[in-house]
């Protein structure tokens, strides 16, 4: 009777361990347009879905699809 116990609780244990488990995707690398030097991040992306582009006017920046430019370029 001891057994199951130890098997039931070590399976509720394993099953808690690996259920906060989350994987980000890997980004996919930038390069820069023709005729444009490719500048490097000199911060740590502000937040999840951000990707690192190129802008014609302000350069490089961190850009978002819903809220746009970081630091406020529009």
């Amino acid at each position: 009777m001891r057994f199951p116990v130890v098997l039931a609780l070590s399976a509720a244990a394993l099953s808690a361990a690996l259920t906060g488990c989350v994987v980000a995707p890997a980004q996919p690398v930038y390069s820069a347009p023709p005729g444009v030097a490719y500048m490097a991040p000199t911060y740590v992306s502000p937040g999840v879905g951000f990707v690192w582009a190129y802008h014609p006017r302000y350069g490089w920046g961190w850009h978002h699809p819903q809220y746009g430019w970081h630091r406020g370029w529009r």
